[in-house]
C-alpha cells in the first residue's frame, strides 16, 4: 500500500510539472517581447538563448553526442534552430504589443500542420476530423488577422502588410516546426538534444547580432527580470515537461496543453497592457478548436500521447508550443 501510494504520489507530481510547463510556455511571448523591448531582437533573443543554455546544463545537462543518430543531429538542429530563431526574431521584429500577439498566434499554426506533414510524409493514419480541424484553425488565425473586423480578407492583408517580416517569419517557423517534430519522430532514436540545440540557438543569434554591428541595449531591473523570467520559462519548461510526459498522466497534460494559445494571449495581454478584441479571442479559441480536432482525428490510433504538442516530445522531449 506504502508503496503503491508513494507511485501515486509521484505521478502526480510529474503531472503538475507537465501542466506547470504549459504555463511556462505560455508566458514566453510576453516575456521574450519584454526582452526585445529593452535589449533589441536580436540581441535580447540572444541574451535569452544564452542565459537558457545554462539553465539547460544544470537542469537536463549535456549528453553524449556520439550516441545521437548523426541525421538527427544534422537535420533536427538546423530545424530546431531556424524555428528557435524564427519565433523569437517574429515577436522582437513586431511593432507593438498587440502585434506581437497576433504573430505568436500565427505560430501556432504548427500543431495542425504538423498532423498534415504526419499524414503525407509519415502515413499517420487519422479520420476525416483532421479536415474541419485544419480549416478550423486556419479560419482562426484570419479571424485572429483581421483585427476588430473579424474575419476581414482586405484588412488581413493591410495588417499583414503592415509587418510581413514578423508575420513572415511566424508562418516560416510554423512550417519549419511542423518538419521538425515529423523529422525528428523518425529519426531520433529517444534522444533529446535540446541543451547542445539550445546553445547553437544562441551562436547563430551572436552571430546576426555582431554581423549587424552590435546595437544598444538597456539594462534596467524590469529588462533582467524579463531576461531571467524568458529563459527560465524556456529551460526549466522543457525540463518540467519531459517529467511530466515521461511520468506523470499525459492526458491531462496533453488535454491542457490545447489551450496554449489563449494562456499565452491571457498572459501577454496582461504583461504586455495590450487589450485584444472579442474577435481575436473568438480567432484564438478557433485555433485552439481545431488543433483539438486534429487530435481526436488520431484518438485510437495511435497512443495516449499522441498530439499536436507531443508529436515529437514522445521521441525526444523537443516540440513546444
Amino acid at each position: 500500500m506504502l508503496k503503491q501510494a508513494a507511485s501515486i504520489k509521484r505521478k502526480n507530481n510529474a503531472t503538475l510539472a507537465g501542466l506547470g510547463a504549459v504555463l511556462l510556455w505560455a508566458s514566453v511571448v510576453a516575456l521574450v517581447r519584454g526582452v526585445s523591448e529593452s535589449l533589441g531582437a536580436t540581441g535580447g533573443a540572444a541574451m535569452i538563448y544564452t542565459v537558457a543554455s545554462v539553465l539547460l546544463l544544470f537542469s537536463i545537462g549535456f549528453p553524449d553526442l556520439s550516441r545521437f543518430p548523426k541525421n538527427y543531429l544534422l537535420w533536427g538542429g538546423l530545424l530546431f534552430v531556424s524555428y528557435e530563431v524564427c519565433l523569437s526574431l517574429s515577436i522582437g521584429y513586431a511593432s507593438n504589443a498587440r502585434q506581437a500577439i497576433e504573430v505568436a498566434m500565427v505560430n501556432y499554426l504548427w500543431p495542425s500542420l504538423t498532423l498534415v506533414a504526419a499524414i503525407v510524409f509519415n502515413k499517420q493514419r487519422a479520420n476525416l476530423l483532421v479536415v474541419p480541424g485544419v480549416l478550423l484553425s486556419m479560419l482562426g488565425i484570419c479571424r485572429v488577422l483581421g483585427g476588430d473586423q473579424g474575419l476581414d480578407p482586405a484588412g488581413m492583408l493591410r495588417n499583414v502588410a503592415d509587418n510581413p517580416l514578423s508575420y513572415g517569419l511566424a508562418l516560416f517557423g510554423a512550417l519549419i516546426w511542423a518538419g521538425y517534430c515529423t523529422v525528428t519522430a523518425r529519426i531520433a532514436d529517444g534522444k533529446n538534444g535540446v541543451t547542445p540545440f539550445f546553445m547553437l540557438v544562441a551562436a547563430v543569434l551572436w552571430i546576426k547580432f555582431a554581423i549587424e554591428g552590435g546595437g544598444g541595449m538597456t539594462f534596467s531591473l524590469r529588462a533582467v527580470v524579463y531576461l531571467v523570467l524568458a529563459a527560465s520559462a524556456l529551460g526549466f519548461g522543457y525540463a518540467a515537461w519531459n517529467t511530466g510526459i515521461m511520468h506523470g498522466n499525459v492526458t491531462v497534460i496533453v488535454g491542457a496543453s490545447y489551450f496554449t494559445p489563449v494562456l499565452a494571449a491571457a498572459l501577454a495581454a496582461a504583461l504586455l497592457h495590450a487589450p485584444l478584441s472579442a474577435e481575436f479571442w473568438q480567432g484564438a479559441s478557433m485555433v485552439c478548436g481545431g488543433s483539438i480536432l486534429c487530435w481526436l482525428a488520431t484518438r485510437g490510433r495511435r497512443r495516449d500521447e499522441t498530439g499536436p504538442v507531443p508529436v515529437a516530445k514522445e521521441a525526444e522531449g523537443n516540440c513546444h508550443g
